[in-house]
């Protein structure tokens, strides 16, 4: 087809067989909310479009009107009176099918060149507004969480970081699915050779379905068998803002309201964005707290199992009357309280998720008093058991990132196992086991155990503990940045003080 534009004559896209076309415009015409009409008999061209996937107002606001109104003899004609952006004229069947599917208008001439259609995109902007957290819910500091919108994530991360080094790298995923993933990266901070790796797995993956973030997680892991989490997943747009500065790798997903942020280590995971508005002395005690919780939540129960099945010497004769009294009614051994009432626990856990918000709430506390004090009336676990394994539940739940969370939970069972069968030796074998485990998981590659192994003694001001923001001058040596300097001291020292 021929355009003419400016007195000059520029060849368009080139035709596709028009049969083939024609195949599609039938296929499309077997579903019933497809629509195609010509607007009147002597008009020569016609509109196509799926009812379901357009936004009606703005196609009888801004695109009749123009159509009936004027005259037009080409495609081209009508890109140039019509004020909407990122119109195409095409003649690629390919392109044509996925703009019919994302949601645009469809104009193509009636008698010649068929297959030459101008895609107008007509997308409802429809959707949740963006609302306060769920997951990582904050006690001070911003309000604002990812909705299921591409566009409006990717407006949050840009409006926290106004930089043209902010660069987003679109593609589709999913055979049928064709779900739109972003990867978002700060040039010249962010190591180009992480984001060249996120950017092949993210392309390698061959799925008909990519529904939320958490497919997505799971095919570009380094290893998807272990059961510690690789890659941080978030609902905070500050949180990502703030790592994709320290040259982390974010990964959106269309219709997802969770973002992915990678490499991370195992420490990430164990750090809440509240450490950062609170000053440092208190941020790094709750961050040490919340790991000792997570060593009493692993370990507490099946420390009872081992004590009171092999080493009851080691219990102070006080303490142990205490437990043989509250004990010696109940029949089974220790290990076998110990599995009804973590399984009680687990069923409460997973009924409160299930249920509505108030419900479940009134459920988890009613159903844990009923269940605890009608196990210890029936002789059927002890009084002390019980507040172990509520001290155990409550935590596993400090921890922010609920992948962990889980994690710690399903860690227990084998930890208990091994206690039954060997005691405090059968423990130390165990956690010898998921120590070396530890050691070989990675994150794109970066070690999972950084900064403990390799040990990195600049990487611990804000892992195990969190030093003030003047002395967080570099970014984490394990992400390899281009730019590893975040403050230069002299500066700061430089400056004075009004009074000074």
């Amino acid at each position: 087809m021929v355009l003419k534009k400016g007195g000059k004559e520029t060849l368009g896209v080139m035709n596709a067989d028009t049969q083939s076309f024609t195949e599609l415009m039938k296929k499309l015409k077997t579903s019933t909310d497809f629509t195609s009409f010509q607007l009147s008999k002597s008009y020569p061209f016609s509109l196509s479009y799926y009812k379901t996937l357009v936004k009606q107002e703005l196609i009888h606001r801004d695109i009749l009107p123009v159509l009936v109104n004027k005259t037009f003899q080409t495609l081209e004609d009508i890109k140039k009176n019509l004020p909407i952006e990122n119109m195409l004229i095409t003649s690629n069947l390919k392109e044509i099918q996925e703009g019919l599917l994302s949601g645009s208008l469809m104009i193509s001439i009636n008698q010649q060149f068929q297959n030459c259609v101008l895609l107008i995109p007509a997308v409802p902007n429809e959707g949740r507004q963006v609302t306060i957290p769920e997951v990582e819910s904050g006690i001070i500091g911003p309000k604002e969480a990812f909705i299921e919108s591409l566009d409006t994530n990717i407006s949050l991360v840009r409006k926290r970081i106004p930089l043209v080094e902010l660069n987003v790298k679109e593609v589709k995923v999913g055979n049928i699915s064709k779900t739109k993933v972003a990867i978002l990266y700060i040039a010249g901070i962010a190591n180009s050779e992480y984001v060249n790796t996120a950017l092949q797995r993210i392309n390698d993956i061959e799925y008909d379905q990519i529904i939320d973030s958490s497919y997505i997680s799971q095919m570009i892991t380094d290893n998807p068998n272990s059961l510690f989490p690789q890659i941080f997943d978030t609902e905070r747009p500050d949180r990502v803002a703030s790592l994709l500065s320290e040259g982390k790798i974010a990964v959106l997903v269309d219709g997802s309201p969770h973002a992915l942020i990678i490499p991370v280590n195992i420490f990430e995971f164990f750090s809440s964005f509240d450490d950062y508005f609170f000053n440092w002395q208190a941020a790094s005690f709750f961050r040490l707290m919340r790991l000792m919780a997570v060593l009493l939540s692993t370990l507490m129960t099946p420390i009872y199992v081992a004590v009171l099945t092999y080493h009851y010497e080691m219990i102070p004769d006080e303490l142990l009357i205490s437990l043989v009294s509250s004990r010696k009614e109940v029949p089974f051994p220790p290990i076998i309280e110990v599995l009804i009432l973590e399984f009680a626990i687990a069923l409460l856990r997973e009924a409160a998720k299930r249920l509505p918000t108030k419900i479940g709430q009134t459920m988890g506390i009613v159903g844990g008093i009923v269940i605890g004090t009608a196990s210890v009336e029936a002789a059927i676990t002890s009084n002390v058991l019980i507040i172990i394994v509520a001290l155990a539940a409550l935590a596993a739940f400090t921890i922010p990132a609920f992948q962990m969370s889980n994690t710690v939970i399903l860690i227990r069972l084998p930890m208990l196992i091994s206690a039954q069968i060997l005691g405090l030796f059968g423990m130390s074998i165990c956690t010898a086991f998921f120590l070396g485990h530890l050691l070989r998981v990675t994150s794109l590659g970066c070690p999972y155990l950084e900064p403990i192994y390799p040990v990195r003694s600049q990487d611990m001001k804000d892992a195990l503990y969190r030093l003030p923001f003047h002395r967080q001058t570099t970014r984490p040596i394990f992400l390899r940045t281009g730019n590893p300097t975040r403050m230069i001291t002299e500066r700061v020292k430089e400056k004075h003080d009004i009074d000074e």
